[in-house]
């Protein structure tokens, strides 16, 4: 059985706790248990039992480092899994509506993984997103341009309608500007939150190399992954000549 520390999120459960910011998130569909094949369902309980392994050893490495790095922060990691058979392979961080950190992770995405590193270094990539504040960063960066864009279609003197538009446009663009900057510092930080819970980063990044490639597209949501891999190797040069102290 999973640990009270672990869901396997269903569609009531899921509207309940999630506040919908993500939108990996969209409207469940689960799939009757009765309808489920004994392969699918031996596929979900390997899963979740994976997930539980790894997650338990990265949880007090995780919280230990948001309190360290954080004030005020709820460090109180959820860790869910979302059972939608027909999910391809994702991980999301969010926060439910007490501000408790979630990290969530597909059926897919369990099974897509190879070892135990990979699994560990996804937790903790999407672990450092909360711990570096990147929710309420891109959320900021949105609503500085929808404003500026908004403000400059209204000079030009745009109808309401124009300009409720420019807005939405506006922070589309706003919230990509740094999101590569983002997805790299949260590598960073996850390659140390995986060395110290004891896990390989650098095996763990493996995972990049099998992914699509986005490229160096301006406004791109990711980084080139080769450029990822890079990050976490440099972050593992310094871990493993004392540059970066255990534990930091």
């Amino acid at each position: 059985m999973p640990s009270a520390r672990f869901l396997l999120v269903t569609l009531s459960l899921a509207a309940t706790l999630l506040s919908g910011c993500v939108p990996t998130m969209a409207p469940m569909q689960p799939v009757p248990e009765s309808e489920l094949s004994p392969e699918a369902k031996k596929r979900a309980e390997v899963a979740v039992t994976r997930l539980v392994d790894v997650g338990e050893r990265m949880e007090p490495q995780i919280e230990a480092e948001c309190r360290k790095r954080t004030r005020n922060l709820n460090c109180d990691y959820l860790f869910v899994v979302d059972d939608r058979l027909d999910l391809d392979a994702n991980a999301f961080q969010t926060m439910d509506r007490s501000g408790r950190p979630v990290i969530g992770v597909t059926l897919a995405m369990i099974a897509e993984v190879r070892n135990a590193d990979e699994l560990a270094f996804v937790i903790g990539h999407e672990a450092a997103h909360h711990i570096a504040g990147h929710i309420a960063a891109r959320e900021r960066d949105a609503a500085v341009g929808a404003a500026y864009l908004g403000r400059a279609v209204q000079a030009q003197g745009a109808d309401p309608l124009t300009i409720q538009r420019a807005r939405r446009i506006g922070a589309e663009i706003g919230s990509r500007l740094y999101s590569k900057d983002y997805e790299l510092e949260a590598d960073r930080l996850g390659t140390i939150i995986t060395w110290d819970a004891g896990y390989d980063p650098l095996k763990g990044a493996q995972f990049f190399l099998r992914l699509p490639d986005p490229g160096d597209k301006m406004l791109g949501s990711h980084p080139p992954n080769q450029l990822r891999f890079d990050v976490v190797r440099n972050t593992v040069a310094q871990l493993r000549a004392g540059k970066i102290p255990a534990g930091s």
